[in-house]
C-alpha cells in the first residue's frame, strides 16, 4: 500500500496572484511521479499585501522552494539571502531555494527562453529581433537574447514607449547593449518593423486564456515566410497570433516549451536532478488536449 503519511515528503510550490491558469503544479506532479520521488509541490494563492508574510512562512515551515509568478517576480528582491547573477541583471526571480533557512534566488525563465530559441541559433545571431513587452519576461528574453544570441539590434515593443526606454536604458548600462530601438505598440510603421525582424517574441500576456481572441497585431502582412514566431503564451498552445504568422508561412513557436525548460531547470535546483522533459512534455500535451 503506497505510504499516506508523507512524514518525509518534501513540499514545493508556486506563489503568485492569480494562479488558477499555471500548468506548474501539473508538470512537477507529473515528474515527481515518473521519477517515483517524494515531494509534492502546491500552488498558493498570494497577494501583495502577503507576500512578505508567505515568504517568511515558507521558511519557517521548511518548504524547499517555490516558483514565483506575476506579481511578484519583481517585488521579492529584497526579501532573499541571495540572488543569482541572472535574477539580479533581469530585475526578477521566479525560483527560490530554501537551503536550510537561507533563502536563494534565481531566475530560470533565461533558461527556458534559451532552451527553447536554441536550435536556432544560427538564424537569430547576427539578426534583428523585435521584443514585445517590458516586464519581467521581456527582461528573461532580452537578457538571454544579447548573452546567447548575440542579434545585432533588438526592437523594444511596448504599448508605452516610454517603459521601453526604460528597459532600452537599464540593459544598456547593465551589460553594456545598446544596439536598441523602441516602438510603441500600435503605431502605422509596427508593420515595417515586424517584417524587418528575423525573430518576434510576445513577451506579455496578450493572447491568454480567457483573451485567447486577442493578438499583438491583427495583421497579417506584419509577418513573412522567412521569420521566427515566438509567442511565451502556452494556455492556449496555438495562439491567435501563432496562427496569423502560420498563415504567412512562419516558422512558429509556442510558449511550452519554454514552460517546461524552465520548470525543468527549476525541478534540478529543487532536487539535483533532472526532470524527465520529453515524458513530461507528451503528458502536458495530452493534459491541454484533452
Amino acid at each position: 500500500m503506497k505510504n499516506l503519511t508523507h512524514i518525509n515528503t518534501k513540499l514545493l510550490g508556486l506563489i503568485g496572484h492569480p494562479i488558477k491558469q499555471s500548468y506548474s503544479p501539473f508538470i512537477h506532479n507529473a515528474a515527481f511521479e515518473m521519477k517515483k520521488m517524494d515531494y509534492l509541490y502546491l500552488p498558493f494563492d498570494v497577494t501583495k499585501s502577503n507576500l512578505k508574510g508567505a515568504i517568511r512562512g515558507m521558511s519557517i515551515l521548511g518548504v524547499k522552494g517555490f516558483n514565483v509568478t506575476i506579481p511578484h517576480k519583481e517585488n521579492i528582491l529584497d526579501m532573499l539571502d541571495n540572488i543569482s547573477e541572472e535574477a539580479s541583471i533581469v530585475g526578477a526571480v521566479n525560483t527560490v531555494v530554501n537551503d536550510h533557512g537561507e533563502l536563494n534566488g534565481y531566475n530560470t525563465d533565461v533558461h527556458g527562453v534559451t532552451g527553447t530559441l536554441m536550435q536556432y541559433k544560427k538564424d537569430i545571431t547576427g539578426s534583428v529581433v523585435s521584443v514585445v513587452g517590458a516586464g519581467g519576461a521581456a527582461r528573461a528574453v532580452i537578457y538571454s537574447l544579447i548573452r546567447n544570441f548575440k542579434p545585432e539590434k533588438i526592437f523594444l515593443v511596448n504599448r508605452t514607449e516610454q517603459k521601453a526606454e526604460s528597459l532600452k536604458k537599464y540593459f544598456s548600462e547593465k551589460i553594456k547593449f545598446d544596439s536598441f530601438n523602441t516602438k510603441e505598440l500600435f503605431p502605422p510603421d509596427l508593420v515595417e518593423t515586424f517584417r524587418s525582424s528575423k525573430l518576434i517574441i510576445n513577451a506579455t500576456s496578450v493572447g491568454m486564456f480567457p483573451d485567447s481572441d486577442d493578438s499583438i497585431t491583427e495583421l497579417g502582412e506584419s509577418f513573412t515566410k522567412d521569420q521566427i514566431v515566438f509567442d511565451l503564451v502556452y494556455n492556449p498552445t496555438r495562439t491567435k497570433l501563432l496562427k496569423l504568422a502560420e498563415k504567412q508561412g512562419a516558422e512558429t513557436v509556442d510558449g511550452l516549451n519554454m514552460l517546461i525548460y524552465q520548470a525543468a531547470k527549476s525541478f534540478e535546483l529543487w532536487t539535483g536532478e533532472e526532470m524527465p522533459v520529453e515524458q513530461v512534455r507528451n503528458s502536458i500535451k495530452y493534459y491541454i488536449e484533452n
